[in-house]
Formats: structure tokens, sequence, C-alpha cells
């Protein structure tokens, strides 16, 4: 539907809906914490089933929404969406012009859907989302379109694919990997310190990704460089760096650049300093097939990770 112009979606609330927010509701002695995991369970349900309608899979029973021990130490309504992130499903009363989003699930989410249950509790609209929760007070009238979080969805689905490096060389490259000259120009001094490396030879592939982090009031993006060299015994050699975006200096302090194996062990780790206007990584090889994930994060607020296949 379109209402003054935003695009919206109904979403029925059936008596399965219901058991299952009565089922939750009787596992908590709590009369507040029953009332308000009854209300996340229905919020929850209604942007299941808009996704179902729109073609995209979520898994419901790995969410912490699911898990009764979850719900009542968090004010939480969160659905994972395997491959992309876990989407929070915030429940907004019919007179409600402020989404409240609770300091609990103020990180770890690809984005916050409003959802205004109607006085029956028959019918839920779903009224538009964003992808960071600001101060946790959201006015409706910012809420972006339904529309604008298909290609939200889209786009995190795309860049979680894993980024093939001996696909580089043949010069085959993922679309969210751009050339430095193309993201930040050939004058700035990341691009410069980059190609001057005195590990990288002619035969050196360069990418970089912009990545955007989503904090509590504001957002902060950073540049991933990464750099492929072709070795003997058909080896890459590997090197990974973190810079500010243009027009910014340094780096947050405390902002950690991590090597992990895909089982999540940690294998390198370097943290930014006072002024420190880049950070990198000991270069390191690898075999054809091998995989391994870069993960960027800033506290314990929020974190990025990039999956890669050699």
């Amino acid at each position: 539907m379109n209402l003054d112009q935003s695009s919206i979606f109904i979403a029925p609330l059936g008596a399965p809906v219901h058991r299952l927010a009565q089922r939750f509701y009787n596992q908590h002695a709590n009369p507040h914490i029953a009332k308000r995991v009854y209300l996340n369970t229905l919020a929850v349900s209604a942007v299941q089933f808009y996704l179902e309608c729109m073609g995209i899979e979520s898994d419901r029973e790995t969410s912490h929404s699911y898990n009764s021990i979850m719900q009542a130490m968090m004010d939480v309504a969160d659905l994972n969406l395997p491959g992309m992130g876990r989407l929070e499903c915030c429940p907004v009363l019919p007179e409600a012009q402020t989404i409240q989003i609770p300091p609990d699930v103020w990180s770890d989410r690809i984005g916050y859907v409003a959802v205004q249950l109607e006085p029956s509790l028959k019918n839920a609209k779903l009224l538009g989302f964003i992808p960071s929760p600001g101060d946790g007070a959201v006015p409706i009238q910012k809420l972006r379109s339904l529309d604008q979080l298909l290609e939200h969805l889209r786009q995190l689905k795309l860049a979680n694919q894993p980024a093939t490096l001996s696909h580089w060389l043949q010069g085959l490259f993922e679309t969210s990997w751009r050339s430095l000259d193309v993201l930040i120009g050939t004058a700035q001094p990341m691009a410069l310190s980059f190609r001057t490396d005195a590990l990288v030879s002619e035969a050196t592939v360069r990418r970089a990704k912009l990545l955007d982090l989503m904090l509590q009031l504001d957002e902060q993006s950073v540049v991933l460089l990464v750099a492929v060299t072709p070795e003997a015994e058909q080896q890459l050699g590997i090197s990974v760096q973190v810079h500010p975006v243009a027009g910014e200096q340094y780096l947050p302090v405390d902002f950690t650049l991590r090597l992990l194996t895909d089982a999540g062990e940690a294998l390198q780790e370097v943290r930014s300093r006072q002024q420190d206007n880049f950070i990198k990584l000991k270069r390191f090889r690898g075999r054809s097939g091998e995989r391994f994930d870069i993960q960027i994060a800033l506290g314990e607020k929020v974190s990025i990770t990039e999956s890669f296949v050699i």
C-alpha cells in the first residue's frame, strides 16, 4: 500500500502467531517481560511474513528472540537472515510518533524495521526501516521505505559473498571491490603508500572497498585495501591495510584489524593508536582454495567481517 507516498505492508497476525506469542508469554513469570515478549513475537512474525512474500529466507529458530533465556535477559526482537545478519523488528504502538530502540540491540544488527501493531493485534503494518539506531529514539517520519530495505538486504547479500582472490589476478572482481583510482583517487596518501609498499611487485593486483561502520550517534566509514601478489609454488602473497576515507586524516583510536581463520580463530591483530592514519596486517601467504576472514571493529559496539577465498 501507499500511504502519504510511503510504502507500507500489512501483515496478518493469525491464530498460529498468537499461539507462539502466548507460549513465549507463559515462560516468563515477570508480567512486564511477558508482555514485552508477546509484542516482540508479533513484530518478528510480521516481518518474517513480509520477507517470505518477498522471497527472502529467514531462520526464526536461530534468532535470539526465539530463545527464552535471551528474551528474559534482553529486550530483543531479532530475525536472523542467513548470509546477512540479524534484522531487528521493533513493535510500535498505534499512536506512537517515535520508535524506541532499546540499547540491548544497538549493535550486531543489519537494520531496524518499524512494525505498528493494530489495537486488535489482528494485523501489523510495516512502516519502514533504518540501517542504524541513532540515539535510540527515531521519528517515524525519518524511516526509509520498504523498497530501500529490500535494496539494503540485496547489497548485504552481495557484500557477504566471499571475494575470490585468484580471480583478481585474471581481472575478475566482485562489484563491491573497486580500483584505488576510482575509489580514493591517485593523489590520496593511502593510494601512494599502498603502491610504494616494498613487498608489492608489478604483478600485484590491488582493490579497495568502502566499509560503513554504523555507530550510535553517527556513521564512520573506512577503506579496506587488499593487495594480491602471485608467488612461487602457486602461493599468493596478501597485504591488508585500513585507511580513513578521503577528507579524514586519522582512524578512530582503538580501531582493530584482525586476520581470522574461516573458523573464527584470530591469527593476527593490530589496533590503531592516537593519530594513526592507517593500520596494516603483516603480509601473509595462502594457497588456492584456502579461506580466511578480515574483521574490522571499533570497541565492542561495531564490527564488520569480510570473507575471502584464495
